[in-house]
């Protein structure tokens, strides 16, 4: 068998390295792939592919990208769930004997990206790893590599908890063992939406014991400490270089903070619509009023993992009241905090010796804003505003160091000069002198020659294969002193000369500029290197800003829309929310149109609310707003409401919308019986459940029969406050049976056949769910709406007709002492099955066209006699002769 060539030998066994990963080998001003990698990369990546000869009869398939577009092609394939692995020349390939050597220095995978462009300023980028102890024992690490930001915890109850937990971060990779992994995979709806899972069990103990205090480590229970050595081991293994900037592992228990199920996120839209899966639209969009990127992470985390300790809940909601108050404290801060830049990720590109000059300046020009915050939070009179501002490092020798060294304006670059001040090296300054007063030279030898020579057009030029040369056209050639013009290059319409004090001249230039470049690429690493030194001050700092940014934020959003502070209790029973509103719908509505609502969940207020009424009535966005309001409140912000009393609450399930799971399997009505089923295996006394249409999905027995067994489960046995809209009006019975639930309904008024919705929850139960006449409101063919009309009268007279024969046969059997009369109940009226659009029997009229409710409109008389009959007092041939008179009034119809 031929051999391949010495290149590809090389390239297959650096590929060895990374099997699961696109290997970009470079070659040249271009990365390469090769074999699988290349007809893949082809299809992704939509590019030409070629092929090459290796050694093989058959060619090679290959395609490439330009070296300097690299970062494009990477990003698109990372965002599909690749890895990609670069490789690099890692000796001078004019001093290599034989193939260049070549090593893969990095490979980036979706959860190690580090260019913060592409993922978004204001949105974390995780990699989180999983392990577990005893089967039974979670351990979690979530670390965001361009922040340094490293979140542990662990989590003893079953493998639900821990995709909760791990949804949280949204994490863009998990790694883990194979086994937890796929027990993650097959978890029904549970499996981590990321976008890789990728299989790990190294673990790096000495990165550990390295990166982190010894304290600090030690603190940590078996399986966090497992976790993070995962987590370390494949950051190594991936990035091949210093990890710094992690600094610390900040732990926390998992009960810290409100549990949020991915349907409950979703349901409620808190950082991305439903339907669009867009920011705007959702809870953090509304909130989002921060001027810092790294303010609009936290902020977002906040939203994310709302809290359960009221104390910490209470130094937030004191300083949004503090910053709500005062006007022009909170704009002064808005101001001030509008020059800070990404702090946390200036870091991470300082610690991984990425920052250019333009990321150390727009740290200068950060830290110079710092003295001004700090002065606006010890005025503000909030306490929790003045700790964070106490707790500002001005980090003023950082501040002065890149003052000095660095200039106002430098370029991207950090190779090519121009970087460092006049006046912070003396040598380099002498550099400087030195190729400025060569420059002046070579004008003033440009200006003599053609003195000298009598050509006007003679010129100096330079390029980097001859150098300096002098230039003049063919047509002068004569006209120039050969005896010190040497000839160098001969072009089409020029010729150019060198001549010995040029040459002499141009070694001192060219020396002194690669001197110059050299030196101020070297003083500037210094310059870098001292504040990589410091990074763990500018983390703490940027944290600090950070939470003195998102404050500001949710105080501005209160004052705009109006919300008011809540009250916080400890009594599980107290829920009290006084003209509440939806703050996204009333946001995005915008002409004050919203229709506040009262909640009242307590002892006599009952803590569950069975809601009827109509269709597009606002029930939903009724029962969400609730669920939104004490999300909020937890986050430490105000609410909309004219006022809110308000238990904490340790989780919230929602309900809402019917989806199916095809790929599962799984028909609507069975996700939503599994929802139901983690409602009831996880709600406590402390939880809100939202249940929207309970019951739709199977026959209208069962499903009234599952809905009444569930709202009874909840009640009696689980005891939480509990939202629950429903369209069988038949369970408004349970009121009566049920000491702490109450019925509700949403208003409706009626005129002639217009039917206007008022939004407006009110006491009571509700009749008819008017879902005819939404059909009409979203456009259905005028046929079909009568048809239905006339259809719906016909259904009710025929439950009329059943319920008076049954009460009759239930009288009669009374009088008979419990014996029913052998003479058989007339038949009931013959269901005839029509055409929808047939003229005959049943001739569509739009007279006949009506709201139940409206005088004239099908059933009509009916209704009327059946109201007007005594059943109670019915001997069993009245009932009888009643049954027959009925059925000729449905015969004439």
């Amino acid at each position: 068998m031929t051999k391949y060539t010495p290149m590809i030998e090389q390239y297959l066994a650096v590929k060895e390295q990374a099997k699961d990963a696109f290997l970009f080998f470079r070659l040249g001003d271009f990365y390469e792939m090769f074999f699988d990698d290349a007809i893949r990369a082809a299809q992704e990546l939509e590019i030409t592919l070629t092929g090459r000869d290796g050694g093989q009869e058959e060619r090679i398939p290959m395609c490439g990208v330009p070296y300097h577009a690299a970062d494009n092609y990477i990003a698109r394939l990372v965002e599909k769930g690749y890895k990609v692995a670069i490789c690099e020349q890692v000796e001078d390939p004019a001093t290599a004997k034989g193939v260049v050597r070549r090593e893969i220095v990095k490979i980036v995978t979706p959860g190690t990206v580090m260019d913060g462009k592409t993922l978004g300023e204001a949105k974390n980028n995780y990699l989180a790893s999983v392990a577990v102890a005893d089967g039974e024992t979670y351990g979690l690490a979530a670390c965001d590599l361009t922040t340094g930001e490293l979140f542990v915890t662990s989590i003893d109850e079953p493998l639900e908890t821990l995709l909760d937990e791990l949804n949280v971060y949204a994490p863009s990779e998990v790694i883990g063992g194979a086994d937890l992994l796929q027990a993650m995979r097959d978890f029904p709806g549970g499996s981590p939406s990321a976008k890789l899972l990728t299989e790990w069990d190294r673990q790096d103990w000495d990165l550990m014991r390295e990166q982190f205090p010894q304290a600090a480590v030690e603190e940590l229970t078996p399986v966090r400490r497992e976790a993070v050595a995962l987590l370390l081991g494949y950051l190594s293994e991936t990035q091949k270089r210093s990890l710094s900037h992690i600094t610390a592992i900040e732990t926390y228990e998992h009960r810290q903070y409100m549990t949020l199920d991915p349907f409950t996120r979703r349901n409620l839209e808190l950082v991305e619509t439903v339907r669009e899966r867009t920011k705007k639209g959702s809870l953090f969009w509304l909130l989002d009023r921060t001027v810092t990127s790294m303010g609009g992470r936290l902020l977002r985390r906040w939203v994310d993992k709302p809290l359960m300790n009221r104390a910490k809940i209470e130094e937030r909601l004191e300083a949004v009241d503090c910053l709500y108050r005062q006007l022009i404290v909170r704009e002064e801060l808005r101001q001030q905090l509008k020059d800070v830049y990404d702090l946390q990720r200036l870091v991470g590109r300082i610690a991984y010796g990425n920052a250019n000059g333009r990321d150390l300046l727009a740290l200068r020009l950060s830290l110079e804003q710092v003295p001004a915050i700090k002065a606006t939070c010890a005025m503000s009179g909030s306490a929790t505003l003045q700790a964070l501002g106490a707790s500002l490092d001005e980090c003023g020798d950082l501040r002065d160091r890149i003052a000095a060294a660095i200039v106002d304006e430098p370029p991207v670059s950090t190779r090519e000069g121009g970087l460092i001040r006049d006046g912070y090296d003396a040598y380099l300054d002498q550099l400087k002198e030195a190729s400025t007063n060569g420059k002046v030279w070579l004008a003033e030898l440009e200006r003599r020659e053609r003195e000298l020579t009598g050509v006007k057009s003679l010129k100096i030029g330079f390029n980097k294969v001859f150098g300096y040369y002098l230039e003049a056209s063919r047509i002068h050639s004569n006209s120039l002193p050969l005896d010190r013009y040497e000839r160098k290059q001969t072009l089409a319409n020029a010729e150019r000369y060198v001549t010995p004090e040029l040459k002499e001249k141009e070694a001192l230039i060219l020396d002194a500029e690669e001197k110059m470049v050299g030196l101020e690429y070297e003083l500037f690493a210094q310059v870098r290197q001292a504040v990589a030194e410091q990074l763990k001050r500018l983390q703490q700092l940027a944290e600090a800003l950070a939470a003195i940014d998102a404050l500001q934020a949710m105080a501005a959003v209160s004052a705009a829309y109006r919300y008011v502070k809540p009250e916080l209790t400890d009594a599980q029973d107290a829920l009290h929310i006084e003209e509440g509103r939806h703050p996204v719908v009333e946001a995005i509505l915008k002409d004050g149109a919203f229709m506040a609502n009262d909640t009242r969940m307590s002892g006599e207020d009952g803590r569950v609310l069975l809601i009827t009424g109509p269709n597009m009535a606002g029930k939903s966005t009724y029962m969400r707003q609730v669920a939104t309001i004490c999300l909020m409140a937890q986050i430490g912000c105000f609410v909309p409401a004219a006022s809110a009393r308000l238990p904490i609450t340790d989780r919230i399930f929602t309900r809402i919308g019917a989806a199916d799971d095809l790929v599962g399997g799984q028909s609507t009505f069975m996700v939503e019986m599994m929802d139901i089923q983690t409602m009831t295996a996880k709600a406590t006394a402390r939880s809100l459940v939202i249940i929207d249409e309970l019951g739709r999905g199977t026959s209208t027995g069962e499903g009234m029969a599952i809905a009444q067994a569930v709202i009874e489960y909840l009640h009696d046995r689980v005891g939480c406050r509990t939202l629950v809209s429903t369209h069988f009006h038949e369970l408004a019975t349970l009121e009566e049976t049920l000491g702490s639930l109450r019925n509700y309904c949403m208003a409706v008024r009626e005129s002639g056949q217009q039917v206007t919705f008022l939004r407006r929850l009110i006491r009571g139960a509700a009749s008819t769910s008017y879902g005819i006449y939404c059909a009409r409101i979203a456009g259905l063919p005028e046929p079909i709406i009568e048809r239905a009309y006339t259809l719906l009268g016909d259904f009710e007279a025929r439950a009329a007709v059943r319920q008076a024969r049954d009460e009759a046969a239930a009288a009669g059997s009374a009088e008979a002492g419990g014996i029913v009369p052998a003479a058989a109940p007339p038949e009931e009226a013959a269901a005839v099955q029509l055409s929808l659009f047939g003229e005959e029997p049943n001739k569509l009229s739009p007279a006949k066209a009506k709201p139940r409710g409206e005088a004239g409109g099908p059933g009509d008389k009916l209704l009327e006699q059946l109201r007007a009959a005594d059943l109670i007092n019915m001997t069993p041939m009245q009932a009888m002769n009643l049954l027959f008179e009925l059925k000729q009034l449905a015969a004439e119809r």
